[in-house]
């Protein structure tokens, strides 16, 4: 399990369907060693900090092994790392074996995982589609969001280390599932919305659809 990249940028504005946009999902390989802050990565900011961003959210993750599918599903569009907005782009952790408070540690920092990305209009924005948002959710390949356990440094090259894995086994590709229709899975809503890393919004979501939240 390695970085590849670890890409950053600064919010700007963009015209989008007539009206001006505000985002920082372009980002740009950063060179030399990198400083991962509780809030965020160094040299990266948020441009919406109500959907996006905070410490559940400080530093988003995105397989490599992605990319190849969608250089096929987007031919003729430039793919660098970084392109789905990711901080890190990574080899060796993939959304149906890596699990919610699974702990890692990339350079000197730990993280820890959190939730999958749920995208929004401005993944449309970035490459210029209006049903990105929904390509990209059923694809499956959403990647996922880190909180930083402890601040440190990291660089492109370096290796990722799982140091836990979390107990309940509820894995990012699950709580995709979950959201997106396996309400019938009751045993797999219960355990997910008991995840003491995963958001409380999400946690609330679940619980709603419990049949017998009481049990």
């Amino acid at each position: 399990m390695q970085v590849l990249s670890i890409n950053v940028g600064l919010p700007r504005e963009l015209e989008w369907r007539g009206q001006l946009v505000r985002t920082s999902i372009f980002k740009e390989p950063a060179a030399g060693r990198v400083r991962i802050e509780r809030l965020n990565v160094e040299g990266d900011r948020q441009s919406d900090l109500s959907v996006h961003g905070g410490a559940d959210k400080a530093v988003y993750a995105y397989p490599a092994e992605h990319y190849p599918f969608w250089r096929q599903e987007l031919p003729g569009i430039d793919l660098p790392w970084g392109a789905f907005g990711e901080n890190l782009t990574t080899t060796g952790l993939m959304e149906g074996e890596l699990h919610v408070g699974d702990r890692l540690r990339i350079g000197s920092a730990e993280l820890v995982v959190t939730q999958p990305r749920l995208p929004c209009f401005k993944l449309g924005i970035r490459f210029g589609r209006a049903d990105m948002v929904k390509r990209f959710l059923k694809s499956g390949r959403t990647g996922f969001y880190l909180a930083v356990a402890q601040e440190g440094e990291a660089a492109a090259g370096d290796e990722i280390s799982l140091i836990a894995s979390d107990p309940a086994a509820v894995t990012v590709s699950d709580i995709v599932s979950l959201y997106a229709s396996d309400a019938e899975n009751q045993e797999l809503l219960r355990r997910a919305s008991a995840l003491h890393s995963l958001p409380e919004s999400w946690r609330e979501y679940f619980r709603k659809r419990l049949w017998r939240p009481d049990e």
